[in-house]
């Protein structure tokens, strides 16, 4: 199977955007998540959003444990 079969999208979508709306959930969304910025090597591993909160919640919990505090940026 070549990367042509894999694409079911079609050549041609004819959207209609003059019924559009903005999402009614983004608002909420955003005051729910804090947005970072990685470096690039450090993006590279981790795969996923949940791998990097994961490991977060471990630096942190190992931090919490050994009387430390979280060092100041």
């Amino acid at each position: 199977m070549n990367e042509k079969d894999d694409d079911d999208l079609k050549p041609h979508y004819d959207f209609d955007y003059s019924e559009a709306r903005p999402n009614r959930f983004a608002e909420k969304y955003n005051q729910m998540v804090t947005h970072v910025g990685l470096a690039a090597d450090v993006a590279d591993a981790f795969p996923t959003e949940q791998a990097v909160n994961e490991a977060l919640r471990d630096y942190l919990r190992i931090i919490k444990n050994t009387g430390r505090e979280v060092p100041a940026s």
